[in-house]
């Protein structure tokens, strides 16, 4: 039975996963910091309203989910420029001249005597 959950735990990229999980919620603190701290308190020194939170259109508390939005603009944006994009750059372009795995080429003879196959019967 341990041996089992040990596979379970140890499979593909389970513990990988598990660290990104946690490295992103520390990374979302971080970047929720900035959010609240700098980047919405410069806004609302633009616009004579510091904290947003406090928004309100009626009844409505519109506020918090400005602040949860700019956060979310923020978080992808820092994503995507610090992650996604140089990521792609390192990553080797495709050849189209590159010749398809062995098993790519095993299953394209092996689909094509199955059609013969099915042809002559």
């Amino acid at each position: 039975m341990l041996k089992g959950f040990k596979d379970f735990l140890l499979r593909g990229n389970l513990v990988e996963l598990a660290v990104a999980f946690v490295m992103g919620g520390a990374f979302g603190q971080v970047v929720s910091a900035f959010v609240s701290g700098v980047l919405l308190p410069l806004i609302g020194a633009l616009g004579g309203k510091p904290d947003f939170s406090a928004l309100k259109v009626g009844p409505v508390l519109l506020g918090r989910f400005l602040d949860a939005l700019v956060n979310f603009v923020v978080v992808a944006a820092v994503l995507y420029f610090l992650v996604v994009v140089p990521v792609s750059r390192l990553r080797p372009k495709p050849e189209a001249s590159a010749s398809p795995p062995e098993e790519v080429r095993l299953l394209r003879e092996i689909l094509e005597e199955i059609r013969k196959k099915a042809g002559a019967g």
